[in-house]
């Protein structure tokens, strides 16, 4: 009987060919820092969490004769950058199924669904965990891309805030923002049958310096019910570097929105008249038209406001101002009283397409310990490692196959990325 039949083997068969669909389904997190996080950084003494160090950074001096001894140093401040570990994502059949299925010479067959499912679920999480932790913003939100133009301002936005144009840089839009753009594209057309998900949905590999495609696993959210999405802050956000390095987070406390507001993780604010800050030379960014860039955040956490309409914000990008300016993000603090306003319009459904470098974000997979049964553990090309698992369950007088994924999420720099609207 095929029940019966326990060749060493057996998860290994299984293995290969899990892997091989799972690779071939992968959009997104093809194109982001999978080496941060290897398979055996967790372990106890790390809990759910491993960190790395961010970059320090400095300012130099100006003087006349190099006497720099009435000048103040540079300090030396080290933030971090975590990883957390996420839920399991797992499939299970029944092991009776399967070995059919090896018999017959039909394995693929019965394991691309279930690879793609996992790999669909996974990046949509990811794509959810992205956009909430997303700095910038291309464009005006709730506004269709609809042009060329809006893709490349995405483009322009990343490398006027000083992002590395020399390493990748992805943008990923719904497929319907293809369809708007189809007019203008030239190379339509070709051979797709023996190409990944990822090649199939390159639409060009370099556009205003990104490789711009579709993906139908991005991130949305939904705009809380009220007229009333604007406010004030009602204190002075923290705006040390200090405070901000672990996290890139900052909290604001907002007052005169709409009582009982829900303004959710992935929505974008715009806070007081300041501007943005080139990361690299500290100087205002300049948009197309000569003017300043003003800032806006992401909020990270969904968040509902009490019956005055008040409570506090985590928002991503945060606004930093020192009188040193190593690590200034904006030209002048944030203050109480400054003017706050939910952007986009109540009760809507808003998916914007998103533009990163490849070092924006990490996923990586845990290390999952063995079962007692026959485990194979089997890894992509690019580090993301996978249980397939034999066993029995005693209670249930069952055999079952189950494969296994659990993947950690990090941010390593949310400026690094920016959701992208028309303009």
């Amino acid at each position: 009987m095929a029940n019966n039949n326990f060749d060493s083997n057996f998860t290994r068969k299984l293995a290969r060919s899990f892997t091989t669909a799972f690779e071939n389904e992968r959009v997104i997190s093809k194109n982001v820092n999978t080496q941060f996080i290897q398979t055996n950084s967790f372990n106890p003494s790390t809990g759910d969490t491993i960190d790395i160090k961010r970059p320090t950074d400095f300012v130099s001096v100006r003087t006349p004769d190099g006497d720099v001894s009435g000048e103040t140093e540079s300090p030396i401040i080290t933030g971090k950058a975590s990883a957390v570990v996420q839920e399991y994502f797992t499939a299970f059949v029944d092991y009776k199924e399967a070995d059919e299925a090896i018999k017959m010479d039909q394995l693929d067959q019965l394991l691309a669904p279930l690879a793609t499912r996992i790999v669909t679920d996974m990046e949509l999480d990811f794509a959810r965990f992205a956009m909430a932790n997303t700095a910038l913003l291309s464009g005006t939100v709730g506004n269709s891309v609809q042009s060329w133009k809006d893709v490349a301002n995405a483009g322009a936005m990343l490398d006027a805030t000083g992002v590395p144009m020399g390493s990748p840089i992805c943008y990923a839009m719904n497929p319907f923002t293809q369809r708007e753009l189809a007019d203008d594209q030239r190379s339509l057309g070709g051979e797709t049958g023996s190409m990944t998900a990822n090649q199939r949905a390159t639409i060009t590999e370099n556009f205003a310096g990104m490789k711009v495609m579709t993906c139908n696993t991005l991130g949305r959210y939904t705009t809380g019910a009220g007229a009333g999405r604007t406010g004030t802050l009602s204190g002075t956000p923290l705006a040390t570097y200090t405070a901000a390095k672990d996290t890139m987070t900052q909290q604001v406390q907002v007052t005169g929105l709409d009582a009982g507001l829900t303004i959710n993780a992935g929505e974008t604010v715009s806070i007081g008249d300041v501007n943005r800050l080139n990361l690299a030379t500290r100087e205002a960014m300049i948009d197309g038209s000569g003017n300043p860039i003003k800032y806006t955040a992401t909020v990270v956490q969904s968040v509902t406001l009490d019956g005055s309409g008040s409570g506090t914000l985590v928002i991503t990008g945060p606004a930093i101002f020192e009188t040193e300016g190593a690590y200034n993000t904006v030209g002048a603090p944030l203050q109480s009283g400054d003017a706050i306003e939910v952007l986009g319009s109540a009760e809507t459904i808003i998916q914007p397409n998103l533009a990163w470098h490849k070092d924006a974000f990490c996923i990586g997979s845990v290390g999952i310990e063995k079962l007692h049964s026959t485990d194979t553990l089997a890894t992509t090309p690019d580090g993301l490692q996978m249980r397939v698992s034999k066993g029995v369950g005693f209670l249930q007088n069952q055999q079952k196959v189950r494969f296994d994924f659990r993947p950690a999420y990090g941010v390593l720099n949310p400026f690094f990325a920016t959701k992208s609207f028309g303009l």
